[in-house]
């Protein structure tokens, strides 16, 4: 028998003990692209033209590869998780819950890799 009341022991729990740390993860990321987006419509916004050339130098400098890099794994993780909190609440077969979930990291992860691979071969001049 326990002397905590049935309120305090479920006080800071969620369901599965970890909604508030997703919660956090999504305002941040979302603050995150905020701040990436801002920047990359100003810089952006600034070039002169807008040809393939151009645009290879301008992804080529350090500055802009790591912000692109930055966005694109801030992108895809904040994705992920919103996907995820839709699988969850709309998704009601258990099985197909979880698979969709699990399908859901490996597509985001996938396309993460696939934008940083892209950025890195543009950046480094075709030599990824």
């Amino acid at each position: 028998m326990s002397l905590r009341s049935p309120l305090s022991r479920v006080l800071g729990s969620g369901s599965a003990k970890e909604g508030t740390n997703h919660w956090w993860m999504q305002r941040v990321t979302a603050i995150g692209l905020l701040i990436l987006g801002a920047w990359f419509l100003i810089s952006i916004a600034q070039m002169e033209s807008y040809g393939h050339n151009d645009l290879a130098a301008w992804v080529g400098d350090p500055f802009n590869a790591v912000m692109l890099l930055l966005a694109s794994i801030t992108l895809a993780w904040h994705s992920s998780l919103g996907i995820q909190i839709v699988i969850e609440d709309y998704v009601h077969g258990p099985a197909l819950k979880v698979a969709s979930i699990i399908l859901n990291k490996f597509a985001h992860l996938f396309l993460g890799a696939a934008a940083v691979l892209a950025v890195l071969s543009v950046a480094l001049g075709g030599s990824v």
